[in-house]
């Protein structure tokens, strides 16, 4: 639970749960962290709830339901995202584009979140998981996934993709990249070079610091590293027309850059959140791949431990809290 940001997070017993109409309550089993749980723990993001349970990459089996709940039943696998509620009135909302909702409430943010045994979710953010994953392995699907894949569709039909920070989302999202015959090419803080191997051994055809040049002009980019300072590195290596796709939900201010870096017909687009069709998209994708996850696991009481190691880029894939089962 995080009871102050900027502080670490600490163990303790809640009152149990509750489905009201439209929830279910879920046996949380895994948890996959994310960056964005670092920028709600460390103050980037200004307005959590408060105490609050992050995690918002959540796996675990439906118990019971309120009133009113349709599409899941008691014993369903199901996968929870960042994208918590939406109020289902609004002109984004009756456009499917919910991700857009001026109201919406988040996972982990302003309702609480998979850092725990028991939790409860709006029925119309439950995603149903593919079979074939085990549930420490679906997690980081959940936004990694979920999010690179609304990032690589922005970025559009690119033959060649820089992708700037090779972490969790960007491990899955190469993947998909190559499944689609794309070229990857994958840009890593300077001197990591483990994750340039990481990115070499998921298939990336060149890999190298964000401070070099790739050996050909790229079709598009996205950038998951919150750094603002690379959208005009990445603009630098896009070709005219090209496209530079930001991931992240915080990123630091972006540095001032010529007009002659954007000019060219290039664009520079964020992505915000996700829809409840890209999880559905996404989730019957990954199989057919197949999309393989590389995760490191460790226990609910090992939550600041992961998050350190998040913090400081040490961790291969994603990281997964294993919670119950």
């Amino acid at each position: 639970m995080l009871r102050r940001q900027r502080e670490p997070l600490v163990l303790a017993d809640v009152e149990m749960p509750e489905a009201s109409a439209g929830q279910v309550l879920i046996e949380v089993s895994a948890c996959g962290l994310c960056r964005t749980d670092l920028h709600v723990v460390d103050g980037e993001l200004k307005e959590p709830k408060l105490p609050l349970v992050p995690g918002h990459q959540v796996v675990g089996r439906v118990v019971s339901t309120g009133e009113g709940v349709e599409g899941v039943a008691p014993g369903i696998r199901v996968g929870v995202p960042w994208l918590g509620w939406t109020c289902g009135v609004c002109r984004y909302c009756r456009e499917g584009r919910e991700n857009l909702c001026d109201q919406a409430r988040f996972t982990g943010y302003n309702l609480d979140g998979g850092f725990a045994r028991y939790m409860t979710a709006d029925h119309r953010a439950c995603l149903h998981l593919p079979d074939g994953y085990s549930d420490l392995h679906v997690a980081p699907l959940l936004c990694a996934g979920l999010i690179g894949y609304r990032c690589l569709r922005m970025a559009g039909d690119a033959p060649r993709l820089g992708i700037y920070g090779f972490g969790a989302a960007a491990h899955i999202v190469a993947q998909v990249a190559r499944h689609r015959g794309q070229e990857v090419f994958a840009f890593t803080r300077p001197g990591d070079t483990r994750a340039q191997e990481f990115a070499r051994d998921i298939g990336a055809t060149w890999s190298g610091p964000t401070d070099h040049s790739p050996p050909e002009e790229l079709d598009a980019a996205i950038i998951f590293a919150p750094a603002g300072e690379l959208v005009p590195v990445a603009l630098g290596q896009v070709r005219k027309g090209g496209t530079v796709v930001c991931g992240g939900i915080h990123m630091s201010d972006i540095s001032s850059f010529p007009y002659s870096a954007l000019w060219g017909e290039r664009s520079i687009r964020s992505v915000a959140n996700l829809t409840h069709q890209d999880g559905v998209e996404f989730l019957q994708l990954a199989p057919r791949i197949p999309i393989k996850t590389e995760v490191e696991t460790y226990a609910l009481e090992q939550a600041n431990e992961a998050l350190d190691r998040l913090r400081a880029g040490e961790v291969r894939g994603a990281a997964v809290l294993r919670i119950s089962g």
